[in-house]
């Protein structure tokens, strides 16, 4: 592989020289045998010297099928026009991010992003290396996704004429709840957003309704009878999340299909990208390139598509700290942000707690089969003295706890209410022990309903709740599993 030289060239050249070649052999094969992504390494012939456990168990196939065979050999299902080991061989070429979906010698159809680079020694080609990551699963997973988002607008009725499948929920400004007068402000902007084409830009904290928004945004605008396609960017890996958005074209890559993307299928409707933040670095650029042009290209494709779609995008967090993180491109926030909706927190419009809790209570009572009819001043008050990072979903989820857990109840009462503990600090934790629990019992508790509150902040997203909580993955990923506490 290409690399800089040192400046202390002829230092390194003689304490290398102290390594023979069985050195270096031994060198390659614990190094290869220590990373996580399939290594295949041959030589200028194609004859495979080095070939690591987790290629092998990506191509499932074993070792010694593969060593000491040209790769012609190893892999025959592989078209020599198709293959980057023989592009980086005979033609010194370095494939990057290129996605393969081949046959291999158990006739397993595999998927991978590789990655693959001739060695040069003075200017000639002596060996070539692959890098292979795995994605037979995710691009199984793509292919699902599509097939039912397709199949979903195609199907009216189900098989024999039987009767069609419910529909889902479609929001509309008349399901939004409230009176808050600065809440009725932001409703009233995001009307008026539904009568254009302006991209649309909501920023919001979790639980505060965006999908809502955005949905009544489509369904009483000009494009209300087209499709509505939502995509959340931070539940998939950019292999996927590209294709999803994009389509692919047939010959793109080795395995493709010819496949319609989200821009497509919202072709004269509403495409909702939400958490548009995760989404990663390179992808939004294809995205900012593709709203300025107003075309999509299909991954491997070569037609340009021209597209009519409405963009909502949303983030959980304030834009002005992402792009400071690195986390949004600053040319694409500019792009979406033509109308600017800010979407207040609960805690920000608790006059609108009695009228949330009305309907609430309604909903899961016809939900539960519960007569449960009006909610006490205390409860209320309750309600009203917390600060709710969950927003509207961590009060909704309260309320559908308290309707689940009661009885015979007509008036929904203190005793029925469960309230979280919330995050304190650690001095108030400490004054509100009793002494009646065992102290590991207490802090336990503690630690659960932390835990539990950050990742209702964090959308349920194990990475970032880990981030906040200043642990690693793993362990909180362990202490969800000790606590019985569900992630995504």
């Amino acid at each position: 592989m290409p690399h800089s030289k040192p400046k202390d060239a002829k230092k390194l050249a003689l304490l290398r020289n102290k390594l023979d070649k069985s050195d270096y052999i031994q060198l390659i094969e614990q190094l290869i045998s220590m990373v996580e992504e399939g290594v295949y390494i041959v030589d200028k012939e194609g004859t495979g010297l080095f070939y690591n456990g987790p290629m092998a168990q990506i191509e499932n196939v074993n070792i010694e099928d593969v060593l000491g065979k040209e790769f012609q050999q190893a892999f025959p299902g592989v078209a020599l026009k198709d293959s980057t080991l023989f592009k980086a061989l005979k033609k010194n070429e370095c494939s990057k991010k290129n996605q393969q979906v081949y046959i291999n010698l158990r006739g397993k159809q595999v998927s991978t992003n590789n990655m693959t680079a001739p060695v040069l020694n003075n200017g000639k080609t002596v060996a070539a290396v692959e890098i292979a990551k795995d994605i037979t699963n995710i691009e199984e997973l793509s292919n699902t996704i599509q097939d039912l988002r397709q199949g979903d607008a195609k199907i009216k009725e189900g098989m024999n004429g039987s009767r069609a499948k419910p529909k889902m929920k479609h929001y509309r400004f008349e399901d939004i709840i409230g009176q808050n007068q600065g809440f009725l402000k932001t409703v009233n902007m995001a009307k008026r957003a539904a009568e254009n084409d302006a991209t649309v830009f909501i920023y919001g904290e979790t639980g505060t309704g965006k999908e809502l928004l955005a949905q009544s945004i489509h369904y009483d605008g000009a494009r209300k009878n087209a499709p509505f396609m939502a995509q959340n960017c931070a539940a998939l890996p950019e292999t996927l999340l590209e294709g999803i958005l994009f389509g692919t074209s047939k010959g793109g890559f080795t395995g493709a299909v010819d496949r319609a993307g989200l821009f497509e299928q919202a072709s004269g409707g509403t495409l909702l990208l939400d958490e548009i933040s995760a989404m990663p670095y390179d992808l939004q650029s294809k995205l900012l390139r593709v709203l300025q042009e107003e075309y999509i290209r299909r991954i491997g494709g070569t037609e340009e598509i021209p597209i009519d779609v409405h963009i909502i995008a949303t983030v959980n967090e304030p834009p002005e700290e992402l792009i400071a993180g690195g986390k949004l491109r600053k040319d694409l926030y500019y792009r979406l942000n033509v109308v600017n909706i800010n979407l207040p927190p609960l805690r920000d419009r608790k006059d609108d707690i009695p009228l949330l809790v009305d309907a609430f209570l309604d909903k899961h009572c016809k939900r539960f089969g519960k007569e449960l009819w009006m909610v006490t001043d205390e409860v209320i008050k309750t309600l009203q003295s917390y600060n709710y990072p969950g927003n509207i979903r961590e009060l909704e989820n309260i309320i559908m706890q308290s309707v689940a857990l009661a009885g015979n109840e007509h008036v929904l009462t203190g005793k029925l209410l469960h309230m979280p503990m919330g995050i304190k600090q650690a001095g108030d934790i400490a004054g509100e022990w009793d002494g009646t629990q065992p102290l590991d019992v207490y802090l336990g508790n503690v630690e659960k309903e932390l835990i539990r509150r950050v990742m209702i902040e964090e959308s349920g997203v194990v990475s970032r709740a880990a981030g906040k909580l200043q642990i690693k993955r793993q362990t909180l990923q362990h202490k969800l599993k000790k606590y019985n506490m569900k992630q995504s």
